[in-house]
């Protein structure tokens, strides 16, 4: 016969065993990825400097990887040699036949997937950290490429709420028609990290202290989560892409109007419509049409120009995450 102790410590474990929503593979592999830009140059500094001695970023049970992607940039201090790396990670790139005559990053975007990829499969990486800065002024910023990627989203609150109070934003780029084949898209959970305002070819201590910290923070939650922690469920905040908004341009295709003085370092606040977005330069202010509250994000980005993207518009959102767990402990 069972005694009234046994019953409560048997329901206790029955109830711990199956409290935990989605009990998740343990995390084998980590990538830290710098230098995707070659001129962003916090996530080159920290890269480098993990490679020398990565003691900080090693976790028992955890193979972490700092990485270089895109060293002919780095040397140059330039974004990219030929087309910029992080937006050609896609099937039709990656199936090219290698030869000399493709452009730099395709050949390098080959090598990355042969290093780290492909997503799934046996020897791939776990995770990818990729490393960016932005001109804009977005503080820290998580980018998520899944709303319904629990193990992210408990990933991000615990980043978010060990920054506090500090404060850590995440955007959204889950979209019907916007692809963006990320560097680190090939990895089962990519996590791109994006802290600014800092100026391209430039180090700011203070932008380089809050990568490190994400970094930490991002490395202590696999660790925890290995060790056999449970994470209760959550809900973080999200900004969702809805539509990259481009300059006012003249017949000529140049540039017409500025970003208005009153929208410039103004991420991540509400954007009314009637609210101002450009300036002529014979004074005239263009606002914002329509009749929803935009939150604008990469504002003024200086490496957009050339993709022809002054801003992007956000809604903001709530995601929810179920429990999690490590299956294996």
């Amino acid at each position: 016969m069972w005694t009234d102790s046994q019953r409560k410590s048997d329901k206790k474990l029955l109830g711990e065993m199956t409290s935990c929503h989605i009990a998740e593979e343990p995390i084998k592999k980590v990538a830290i990825f710098g230098g995707t830009h070659g001129n962003e140059l916090t996530g080159v500094f920290l890269v480098k400097h993990w490679l020398e001695n990565g003691a900080e970023i090693q976790r028992t049970g955890l193979e972490v990887k700092p990485f270089i992607t895109n060293p002919r940039a780095v040397k140059k201090c330039t974004r990219y040699i030929d087309c910029d790396l992080n937006r050609i990670f896609d099937l039709e790139n990656l199936g090219k036949k290698m030869s000399e005559d493709l452009p730099y990053e395709v050949r390098r975007a080959q090598e990355i997937y042969h290093l780290f990829g492909p997503k799934d499969g046996e020897d791939s990486y776990d995770i990818i950290f990729d490393l960016h800065n932005t001109t804009s002024n977005m503080g820290c910023t998580l980018i998520l490429e899944d709303s319904r990627n629990n193990f992210l989203i408990q990933m991000f609150h615990y980043i978010k709420t060990s920054l506090a109070p500090l404060p850590c934003y995440v955007y959204l780029i889950e979209h019907p028609s916007l692809k963006y084949a990320t560097t680190r898209s090939i990895a089962k959970y990519p996590v791109g990290i994006e802290v600014g305002p800092q100026p391209q070819g430039v180090l700011r201590a203070d932008i380089l202290d809050q990568m490190r910290k994400m970094i930490k923070h991002a490395l202590d939650f696999i660790h925890h989560f290995n060790e056999g922690k449970e994470f209760p469920p959550c809900a973080i905040e999200v900004y969702k892409i809805i539509e990259k908004v481009d300059y006012p341009r003249d017949e000529n295709g140049e540039i017409a109007a500025v970003i208005h003085p009153n929208l410039q370092d103004q991420d991540w606040k509400p954007l009314h419509p009637g609210d101002p977005m450009f300036l002529t330069l014979d004074g005239k202010t263009m606002p914002l049409g329509g009749d929803c509250t935009v939150y604008p994000v990469f504002v003024n980005e200086a490496a957009y120009y050339e993709k022809k993207e002054a801003f992007a518009k956000t809604t903001k959102l709530m995601l929810n995450a179920k429990s999690i767990c490590c299956s294996v402990h």
